[in-house]
């Protein structure tokens, strides 16, 4: 296996979180965009207002790599219109994979139905315009059984409402990598928190988001079941170097 397969190189941070202009970040998310062609990443994660340049940059160079954005993020409290709307802007402007960032204080709520709703609506649009579409849930802000509980939501969601070919095109995906934690707990993907979900998303995939930042943490993750994972560190971790991202 090539270990880059399976690497979502992710650059998310606005102009006020990076500390750069309008400008000097655009410079900094063509680097992330030049770097997975270069290195022959499965896919460059990039904020909405990126993906034309993405799309322009990987046709440019004839590359594979695809173009993944993220939806209503990195909260995920906005209505399924607001979603809805953002997805269809990103599927027209070249985005291949939408996270759309799940309910998830909604869910925690126990407002069920409009977690479901927004999980039906999200992944109709994304695989009617043949999209791999992946759910965030936010495990830093859930419990054990929450996140065993939510995972299994979206997936019984999926098998009910479409085909089993469409399974694999619809993963359930660990974190935003902006959640603020108490005491600097980990805010991403933890083995603890795969584990919960690979075995409640069956026969849905994986995807393990944050907190990967070696090779051999990303070996571990893959070995796990995972089928994705995410990572503004993605070339260190190709090329056996620890990663000094926080993501």
């Amino acid at each position: 296996m090539n270990i880059k397969d399976y690497l979502d190189s992710t650059y998310l941070k606005t102009n006020t979180q990076a500390g750069l202009s309008e400008s000097e970040n655009i410079v900094v998310a063509q680097g992330f965009i030049q770097e997975a062609i270069d290195e022959g990443f499965k896919l460059i994660m990039i904020r909405p207002d990126r993906v034309t340049l993405a799309k322009e940059m990987i046709v440019a160079a004839q590359s594979k790599v695809l173009v993944g954005t993220v939806i209503d993020f990195p909260e995920g409290k906005s209505s399924l219109d607001k979603k809805l709307d953002e997805a269809f802007e990103c599927i027209q402007n070249g985005a291949d994979d939408l996270d759309f960032v799940c309910n998830y204080e909604a869910f925690k709520a126990g407002d069920i139905d409009l977690v479901k709703e927004e999980i039906l609506g999200g992944t109709q649009l994304g695989l009617k315009h043949n999209k791999t579409v992946k759910w965030i849930i936010e495990v830093a802000a859930l419990n054990e059984l929450q996140i065993a509980q939510l995972s299994a939501l979206i997936k019984n969601v999926v098998i009910s409402n479409f085909s089993e070919e469409s399974f694999s095109s619809v993963f359930v995906k660990s974190s935003t990598g902006f959640y603020k934690t108490e005491n600097d707990l980990p805010n991403g993907a933890t083995v603890s928190s795969i584990k919960i979900m690979l075995e409640n998303a069956s026969p849905l995939p994986v995807k393990a988001a944050g907190g990967v930042r070696t090779y051999e943490e990303a070996m571990q993750m893959i070995e796990l079941g995972v089928k994705r994972i995410g990572t503004s560190g993605a070339k260190a971790i190709a090329n056996g170097e620890e990663s000094s991202s926080q993501y």
